[in-house]
């Protein structure tokens, strides 16, 4: 890892749950853990926040009346997560199911629908259940490829997806480049 200044896991259609089917579910599962140990700065975004919260206890499943996020959705910040989230976003989900982490986990925003948004877990692993990296090019994409999920209770229209990005995707933008620098400060690994 030392060639690395951090890890990012993306995220995918694919379930944290799935390390039974999916051998590379199976084998991230497993080395997150080394990958958090050794310090290196970590950030789980969607399915890898998912894959975050199971590599340390946690639990991810579908919302318990079948809702998703998909779209722009409200989060808000916890009183510990000001620090990193200085005020409530419209940020861009697209999931069919939350986490649940454990008490070794620091909540860092949170909304009605899936209480777990942010977390941080140790010094430098964090956990995104939204999408900050997805261009409108990708909404585009997606919102063509994947159309029957935005027939899923609590999806928005293709529309939305498209017409919000330049409402809401600046102040995202500018949120996540201040976040990824203090994010790679937390690099904990020796020097020597």
């Amino acid at each position: 890892m030392s060639d690395y200044a951090g890890v990012v896991i993306f995220g995918g259609p694919m379930s944290a749950n799935d390390c039974g089917t999916l051998a590379g579910i199976k084998c991230e599962l497993e080395w997150i853990p080394k990958v958090v140990e050794a310090g290196v700065p970590f950030l789980g975004l969607c399915l890898g926040a998912q894959l975050l919260t199971r590599a340390v206890g946690g639990r991810v499943g579908p919302h318990p009346e079948g809702l998703v996020e998909i779209g722009y959705v409200d989060v808000e910040p916890t009183e510990a997560g000001r620090d990193w989230i200085k005020a409530p976003m419209k940020v861009y989900q697209w999931h069919r199911e939350g986490m649940r982490v454990p008490d070794c986990c620091e909540l860092l925003a949170t909304n009605d629908r899936y209480p777990v948004q942010a977390f941080r877990y140790g010094g430098n692993a964090f956990g995104f259940q939204f999408h900050p990296e997805v261009t409108l090019e990708m909404k585009e994409i997606w919102t063509l490829k994947a159309s029957e999920r935005l027939k899923m209770p609590g999806a928005q229209q293709r529309g939305v997806h498209l017409a919000m990005h330049a409402l809401y995707d600046p102040p995202l933008n500018r949120w996540i480049d201040g976040f990824l620098d203090r994010w790679l400060a937390t690099d904990t690994r020796s020097t020597n």
